[in-house]
């Protein structure tokens, strides 16, 4: 067993080895998810269906992953987020190797839209134990762990491709099991810790980090997660994160099929989307730096402006030009929302009821996510092209921008009430 005393003597905090877990678990479940859309155009002509019969799928799954999101952020405060984390990690794993054996729509909808996507709907967990292990710099550690998703995506998604178009799409999907078997579900079991007093009693010894999450306190902090929803932040967070579902699903699903249409390669696709995931891993870990210089409303509400444009791209430009355009500036706000969303939810609402608010959040993020996918399925199929649905995702993005922008921080988080409270 790790022992906190020898990470000590190296002035190596342990709460960066659960950064380092939840980020491999974060390139195991993301990292996939967002490489659904290799597979699309692939399920379809083996299969014989249209792009909204694969869409039925994957909207299943975001659907899942919504309702699954405040459930298990309700276990997690009520046992602990490190076993629901072991526990889910260890089904995205075995669920993975089972979307091999797929024959249809509906067996991929039971092992992707419903055991997987059920699997991965831990953003509750993952927002306790990183608040419970970061304060000062909780921004920073929340946008590393979400980098994981971004590096997974730049790893996973050539890979896959590689391994679907020259050996099959169904020995890609047992990589994705093998390398959650072998590597994430140990860690998870050896590694991760609730909070700091479970290595140690005295939590001073642990720094800064952790004596600054003991004394923090602010006036919209609740005992019961229905309290939150009088308040209008909670509102505010929830509707951003429902735009952000929207617009990262309906990508993540349709981006390789308008390649496609653009006759672009679905190599090729796949390759910006790797950049894409580049760009991103570099600039959520600066967006969590940042919001910790900064108020996050302000970074996030320019994740969302950013995004807005990355949009407008894929419909004023065309064929490569639009890909990379998007490739590029996409990938600067793509899932650099996730860590600002879940630290302002800790900050204004407390950590009692953390694990069923920002699974809560996460559902918003996910229905939004499920309606889009079907919606950009429906419109490809009915006009031959996503125009209508990219419409859809600037008008929606102007809306989560304005609502993330008005957002109080600086009278409800309790980075400024504990400054201005004394």
């Amino acid at each position: 067993m790790l022992n906190i005393l020898s990470f000590r003597s190296k002035k190596i905090y342990y709460g960066w080895l659960i950064v380092g877990v939840l980020f491999l678990f974060n390139a195991l479940g993301i990292g996939t998810r967002q490489g659904f859309g290799i597979f699309v155009d692939m399920w379809g002509s083996e299969w014989d269906v249209n792009v909204s019969s694969i869409s039925l799928a994957a909207s299943l799954g975001w659907l899942v992953n919504g309702l699954a999101n405040p459930i298990i952020g309700q276990l997690s405060d009520k046992y602990g987020p490190k076993i629901v984390m072991v526990f889910c990690s260890l089904f995205v794993s075995i669920s993975s190797i089972l979307v091999a054996t797929s024959f249809n729509v509906f067996t991929l909808s039971f092992y992707y839209g419903f055991l997987i996507s059920f699997a991965t709907g831990t953003g509750g967990p993952l927002g306790i134990i990183l608040s419970k292990w970061f304060a000062k710099r909780r921004g920073v550690a929340m946008g590393a762990v979400m980098a994981g998703g971004s590096i997974g995506s730049l790893f996973f998604i050539p890979l896959l491709t590689f391994i679907a178009l020259n050996y099959s799409w169904q020995l890609a999907w047992i990589v994705v099991g093998l390398f959650g078997m072998i590597f994430v579900v140990p860690l998870s079991i050896f590694v991760l810790k609730n909070e700091p007093k479970d290595i140690i009693s005295n939590s001073n010894d642990l720094g800064s980090e952790v004596s600054e999450s003991s004394k923090e306190s602010g006036p919209l902090w609740v005992d019961k997660w229905t309290t939150a929803y009088n308040s209008k932040p909670m509102w505010q967070l929830s509707i951003g994160y429902f735009v952000c579902g929207i617009t990262t699903a309906s990508i993540s699903v349709h981006f390789i099929k308008w390649a496609i249409s653009e006759n672009i390669s679905t190599s090729e696709a796949a390759l910006s989307f790797g950049v894409l995931s580049a760009v991103n891993g570099i600039s959520v870990f600066c967006s969590g730096y940042f919001s910790d210089k900064f108020q996050r409303r302000i970074i996030l509400g320019l994740v969302y402006a950013t995004r807005g444009i990355a949009f407008l791209a894929l419909l004023l430009l065309s064929g490569k030009v639009a890909l990379w355009a998007f490739a590029i500036v996409g990938g600067m706000s793509w899932l650099a929302t996730v860590p600002l969303t879940t630290a302002l939810t800790s900050e204004i609402y407390g950590q009692k009821k953390l694990g069923s608010l920002v699974g809560l959040i996460n559902m918003s993020h996910q229905l939004g996510g499920a309606a889009a996918v079907i919606l950009f399925g429906m419109v490809y199929d009915i006009f031959g092209n996503y125009d209508l649905g990219l419409w859809v995702g600037v008008i929606s993005l102007v809306i989560a921008s304005i609502a993330s922008f008005t957002i109080r921080e600086h009278t409800f988080s309790s980075r400024f009430y504990k400054r201005f409270a004394n």
